[in-house]
């Protein structure tokens, strides 16, 4: 059945796709400008002539950073920290969010954890006991002490519960009546059901991973154990002018600390970049489009 439009809601449409095309441009232009002043000349960069379009393209901050001995390493430690990181993370978020959505009855304690939770999302002790008590248990110079300084996060537990909240309760008894019990109904039923909700979270947990450079800073004492963040924010230029013939230090005066942060900034951007349509696409859309067909299925065999 094909429905004709009326005058206002075609309005409406042509309101809502430049409302959404506004959008876009904001959330594009920001990383479209950053990627320009990596790609610009130190002169122009320093007159504020970059706007849309690079000036004086070259790559000279990209090789810069590239050319640097330990930026593979670092990269392969962020890699490290965020596959461990976020498995860990969701282990720890679905096992502790599935018994805190059970009811009172099921889980009489409930409230209690609940409120320890929420009082560690608002409250810590601060960054010296979190260092003496890393330090204690080993974890410096670790992987695992980029890992686990920040495994678990309440706000992400908060969402996880929330979402099992609202999944039918007959599901649950229909498990129980056929012989299932709580581990059953979490890995059989709620999780696969709870795909976006999963990849939503894990895409929290991979940008938090990725991101974060504090704690590479404290946790590491070597170069070789920083994180990429850390490597790229620690990194200064440092030009050993008195090694260099005529043509490398002409090369060396083109560098612009302005350009070599943008160039960090969009290097650190790609892997999200690259992750966030993958993991829409694989949880969100294919777990919706066959919700999608299931029900056109069983409106099919009624019919």
């Amino acid at each position: 059945m094909i429905e004709n439009k009326g005058i206002g809601s075609k309005i409406f449409d042509v309101i809502n796709v430049v409302i959404l095309v506004l959008i876009t441009l904001i959330c594009i232009l920001p990383v479209w400008y950053v990627l320009c002043v990596s790609l610009s000349s130190r002169e122009a960069v320093n007159a504020g002539q970059v706007a849309l379009w690079p000036v004086g393209f070259n790559l000279l901050s990209y090789q810069k950073i590239l050319g640097e001995s330990d930026f593979f390493g670092s990269f392969l430690v962020s890699v490290k920290r965020v596959v461990l990181g976020t498995g860990v993370s969701m282990v720890c978020i679905l096992l502790a969010a599935y018994p805190l959505s059970r009811t009172k009855k099921q889980f009489p304690k409930r409230d209690i954890f609940m409120w320890i939770f929420v009082f560690c999302m608002l409250f810590n002790g601060g960054t010296v006991p979190w260092y003496v008590t890393m330090k204690n248990y080993g974890l410096m110079d670790s992987i695992w002490g980029l890992v686990l300084g920040m495994g678990l996060q309440v706000f992400n537990v908060i969402l996880a519960v929330n979402f099992f909240k609202n999944l039918p309760v007959e599901l649950e008894e229909a498990c129980f009546v056929d012989g299932g019990g709580p581990w059953r109904n979490l890995f059989s039923i709620y999780i696969p059901l709870a795909k976006p909700m999963v990849a939503t979270i894990s895409l929290f947990t991979i940008v938090q991973y990725w991101n974060e450079f504090f704690q590479g800073m404290v946790l590491s004492t070597r170069q070789s154990s920083y994180p990429l963040q850390t490597y790229i924010q620690q990194m200064v230029v440092t030009l050993d002018y008195s090694n260099m013939n005529v043509d490398q230090i002409a090369q060396a005066m083109k560098l612009n600390n302005l350009s070599l942060d943008a160039a960090k900034i969009f290097i650190a951007m790609i892997p999200v970049l690259i992750i966030y349509p993958i993991l829409a696409e694989i949880f969100c859309i294919r777990h919706y489009s066959g919700i999608g067909k299931r029900i056109v299925a069983i409106r099919e065999s009624v019919r």
